[in-house]
């Protein structure tokens, strides 16, 4: 299966042949641009239309190594042609959070020296957890005036698809290593220039200024040395 959003995240409308159906609504095809639910960013929506009829896209996930699209109703079979429909508007509201949560985890890292030890992108708003002892609440709003400063800088993201072996002279990488098995031949890397390189599967804007405005509302503490700041577009 071929996975069109890791090359090309603004991929809006695609042409596949159906692989497999499983009980009526689980789809496969030999290539997609819809993304699966993983890495804290929630699966894409959309339709897939074939012979004039539209089958809504309502959930995707990677099992097995394959991207399964569930389908609102039955119809398709192996062999289909269709063509493949991404809800742009939710899409793009995800490709927004993820990579303002790029930039806001780098400025965390290099403030602190915390290791960023999750997120979660959700339509409303965005988390990320890290790993940090003392919670200087005071610094937050600086967080928030920096991560707009990178916004308004209007700077290009690049996706790099890189060898192994180069992928981990990267420092941020690095520290990933052990989450990629010894199969995996190449890693994909988000590099936002002098902000972040970052190892990552998820969907991110050409550049940085297309990005809303960002407004941290809250932060907590959930345990020793496990912080978490929410952020939503102002």
């Amino acid at each position: 299966m071929e996975a069109l959003y890791l090359k090309d995240c603004y991929v809006r409308e695609f042409e596949a042949t159906v692989l497999s159906v499983t009980d009526d609504k689980f789809v496969v095809l030999d290539r997609t641009a819809f993304y699966p639910k993983s890495g804290g960013q929630p699966y894409d929506t959309g339709v897939l239309i074939s012979d004039g009829k539209e089958y809504k896209v309502v959930f995707v996930g990677k099992f097995e190594g394959q991207i399964s699209h569930e389908v609102s109703e039955p119809g398709l079979k192996e062999g289909d042609k269709v063509k493949g429909i991404i809800d742009w508007d939710r899409r793009t509201l995800f490709m927004n959070y993820h990579t303002a949560s790029h930039i806001l985890s780098a400025i965390i890292h290099n403030e602190t020296g915390a290791k960023i030890s999750g997120n979660q992108i959700a339509e409303e708003k965005t988390r990320v957890d890290f790993n940090l002892e003392n919670f200087d609440r005071e610094q937050i709003g600086s967080y928030e005036a920096k991560v707009n400063e990178v916004i308004d800088r209007g700077i290009n993201v690049k996706i790099d698809i890189l060898p192994r072996e180069e992928a981990l002279t990267i420092p941020s990488v690095v520290k990933l290593k052990d989450a990629f098995p010894p199969e995996i031949e190449e890693i994909r890397v988000i590099r936002i220039p002098e902000i972040d390189d970052q190892a990552c599967g998820g969907t991110h804007v050409k550049n940085t200024g297309e990005i809303p405005h960002i407004e941290i509302f809250k932060a907590e503490n959930k345990g020793k040395n496990n912080r978490r700041i929410y952020f939503r577009f102002a």
